[in-house]
């Protein structure tokens, strides 16, 4: 009697263990595609074809040899652009505006080097004037080439191709990859990470981006870290280059507080991190899936933030337009031909 009643026992137990592993695949499985479905992706090299600048050539890493799954290795550069998109109203109350449509607020080279424990971010000032090539649209148009255009002018008119498009013509330096992020995505990063601590060397006050710090060290949210990367007029000389000073010190920050976390040991971290990211994320379709995207960032796991040089584009006044500036040769070529 007592073993019968101890098999039916085991076999109800065995049945809620695997009930229960089936829900936990189930949930997973779910987490995984509802990251994998909030990828937003453009056919960047297909709309831009064979006329590009040639690509670094990417070996697997030696000391993944023989594993299932080999790790990236090689250089790669990818232009990450922060944009200031209008859709949706998280990102209206960010900052974002009321019209249609949207900008390249910010645009950085990431040059990664071969072996991946160093890298050069080389920030573009949204106000740079560019000879604006003619980019390809999805309709089988194009876009008119334009001699002297506010580089930001290109995602506005192109999107992401012609941003690309834009910064390879200007470069000579093929954008491997192609990263972008909206306000909100920005602002729910930081959150996900349990904000991220900056130091300023200057009281902070800037009406336009909301943003009132006394110089110091700060640990900020999600909104104050979007409100001091977007901070302009409560510093310096109100410049675009003072600008890109802070976001500098926010990805050194940022990625600090990445390797803290240690976020490839803790899933349920990563989970949130990725859930923020991906929500607000487009990519070229060489990195539209989870799987791509982890594997380049646990490439990328010998990576410090002392090993991340943060530059900005040699530019000089425009000569006509005080407001404007142009790049500084023979200085930015150089810069850039150190890349390829």
């Amino acid at each position: 009697m007592r073993t019968g009643r101890r098999a039916r026992a085991l076999r109800i137990t065995g049945r809620t263990l695997a009930g229960l592993l089936l829900l936990g695949a189930g949930a997973a499985g779910w987490a995984y595609w509802q990251l994998e479905d909030n990828i937003r992706s453009v056919d960047i090299d297909g709309a831009l074809g064979g006329d590009r600048p040639a690509g670094a050539v990417t070996a697997p890493s030696p000391n993944a040899a023989g594993t299932a799954s080999p790790l990236p290795a090689g250089s790669l550069t990818i232009l990450v652009l922060g944009s200031d998109s209008r859709s949706g109203e998280e990102n209206r109350a960010l900052g974002g505006g009321e019209d249609a449509g949207a900008r390249s607020d910010t645009a950085m080279v990431v040059h990664l080097d071969a072996g991946r424990t160093g890298a050069t971010v080389v920030s573009i000032p949204r106000d740079t004037l560019v000879d604006r090539p003619a980019c390809p649209l999805p309709d089988g148009g194009s876009t008119q080439p334009v001699s002297g255009a506010m580089f930001n002018s290109a995602y506005e008119v192109g999107g992401p191709v012609c941003a690309v498009k834009t910064v390879e013509s200007f470069t000579d330096v093929r954008m491997d990859h192609y990263i972008e992020i909206d306000f909100a995505g920005f602002a729910r990063l930081v959150d996900a990470l349990g904000g991220v601590t900056v130091t300023t060397d200057e009281d902070i006050d800037d009406d336009r981006s909301h943003l009132t710090l006394e110089a110091g060290t700060h640990h900020l949210d999600g909104t104050d870290a979007l409100a001091l990367a977007r901070t302009r007029y409560g510093i310096g000389t109100g410049s675009d280059l003072d600008r890109i000073e802070l976001q500098h010190r926010l990805v050194k920050a940022l990625l600090e507080q990445i390797a803290d976390r240690d976020l490839l040991t803790a899933p349920t971290g990563l989970y949130e991190v990725a859930d923020a990211v991906t929500g607000s994320l487009t990519t070229d379709t060489g990195l539209d899936s989870l799987g791509e995207l982890v594997s380049l960032g646990r490439s990328l796991k010998g990576l410090s933030s002392d090993g991340v040089t943060t530059l900005t584009m040699p530019v000089l006044p425009a000569p006509w337009d005080p407001d404007r500036v142009v790049a500084d040769e023979p200085d930015a070529g150089e810069l850039w031909a150190s890349l390829r």
